[in-house]
């Protein structure tokens, strides 16, 4: 890991934020340069409550939190931000700011295959994984999918492929491109954390911006103009087809073939004969949350497609999932542009819109003025939403979870979300 002790040793290290991956970080110092002066900024108190501090190691994190969290950078050399924490609109000296994955992408580089897309990503990087696991491959994968990197990095060695699900926050501050990069799309998100759509979008193409001449970025037709600015070798995933045989890809709509033809790219990129891992494409499993069959209760079908949090998620998901009856909107509202969902709606009215939240408010006014000529009633949570359903539902109508929003106004998370919904459609009768 020599890069990654050349950046940080002899450095005065501060941690920006103390969730899962500031964790992780604290961990990692404390293994491998115990005697780095460390601190840890956050402005929840809170997030240190179960931090085990020795009074008697001079060599314990000190310690920033409350609104003045971020004057803590003027007093390190470095500073390791974590995902979640915005600089936007804050006066920081840039040239100080690393990361996880900015340190790791510079130590393992020509082990990664790194995959980002404002959707489909957790898809893409799991597909990937079980392809070359089930391969017989020395496969890791990590990153955004729930893993921060630095707790896999004694499990590496020189022949381990390491698949790193990256988000535009990870991306934000990089200083070198994964070996493979597969930008799946860039939609409208996020907007509170980067301010600007074009901020966001000029997040992800750092995937592929810092490649070298060996590397090969993996995208759609709306990038390739891109790579070829950036004179980086690139593959357009949309015209690969491989002979997969659709009808047994568990993977269902127009979209999911994208994500697939996309990881059969990278594998191809990668150096590794398509033909070896075909057949394992077809014993992967779904993950939850996107699209997931919850089930029949009571005459009525429920789908799960929590993760979706923009209006191109629930268009996919209606395209894909057909006759629903019943749609659940809204949510925590990032102040993204609705009109494509209300544009769909019109075209392809759904009898049931339940909607929550500022966001679903937000939909409501643009659905109410565009003239939808569908039912449309309030809910303020799940509990209610079902009650509405059991007093309007018949054997055998759809409902369907699709927000088109984050659920931050109500939930922790998408998963949190998606499992109450689950649970509450497994009770319905």
């Amino acid at each position: 890991m020599n890069a990654i002790f050349k950046r940080l040793r002899g450095k005065r290290i501060l941690i920006l934020g103390f969730g899962r991956e500031g964790k992780s970080s604290l961990a990692f110092l404390q293994k491998y340069l115990p005697h780095a002066e460390v601190g840890i900024a956050d402005k929840n108190e809170n997030a240190f409550k179960d931090l085990n501090i020795n009074p008697s190691n001079p060599n314990n994190p000190k310690l920033y939190f409350g609104d003045n969290y971020f004057d803590a950078i003027n007093d390190y050399d470095i500073v390791l931000k974590t995902p979640g924490i915005s600089l936007l609109g804050k006066d920081v000296d840039l040239s100080k700011i690393t990361s996880q994955t900015d340190l790791f992408l510079e130590e393992f580089h020509s082990q990664i295959i790194g995959i980002t897309g404002t959707k489909g990503k957790s898809t893409t990087s799991t597909l990937i994984y079980h392809l070359l696991k089930e391969s017989g491959k020395d496969a890791i994968l990590a990153g955004n999918i729930g893993i921060p990197i630095f707790d896999v990095i004694e499990q590496i060695n020189n022949k381990s492929i390491i698949v790193f699900e990256l988000s535009a926050h990870q991306l934000q501050f990089i200083h070198r491109s994964p070996h493979i990069g597969i930008l799946l799309n860039v939609f409208e998100e996020h907007l509170d954390h980067f301010g600007t759509f074009d901020a966001y979008r000029d997040a992800k193409l750092n995937i592929i911006r810092k490649m070298g001449e060996k590397d090969w970025a993996v995208t759609n037709s709306e990038f390739s103009y891109e790579a070829d600015k950036m004179m980086v070798n690139s593959l357009n995933y949309q015209y690969y087809d491989f002979g997969v045989d659709w009808d047994k890809v568990p993977l269902r709509g127009d979209h999911n073939r994208l994500n697939v033809k996309a990881a059969l790219c990278a594998i191809y990129a990668f150096g590794i004969p398509v033909d070896e891992v075909l057949p394992n494409l077809y014993t992967f499993k779904p993950l939850e949350h996107r699209q997931e069959l919850v089930g029949t209760f009571g005459g009525v079908t429920f789908y799960n497609d929590s993760i979706s949090t923009i209006p191109q998620a629930a268009i996919a998901a209606i395209q894909t999932i057909k006759n629903v009856t019943f749609l659940l909107l809204g949510g925590f509202d990032r102040e993204i542009d609705y009109t494509p969902l209300i544009d769909f709606l019109l075209k392809n009215p759904i009898k049931h819109v339940l909607y929550t939240g500022k966001a679903g408010q937000r939909m409501f006014e643009l659905l109410q003025n565009a003239g939808y000529q569908g039912d449309i009633k309030n809910f303020k949570d799940l509990n209610e939403a079902f009650e509405i359903i059991r007093s309007l539902a018949k054997p055998g109508d759809v409902c369907l979870l699709s927000p088109a929003a984050a659920s931050y106004d109500q939930y922790r998370n998408f998963e949190e979300r998606g499992r109450l919904f689950k649970t509450l459609a497994k009770d319905f009768s």
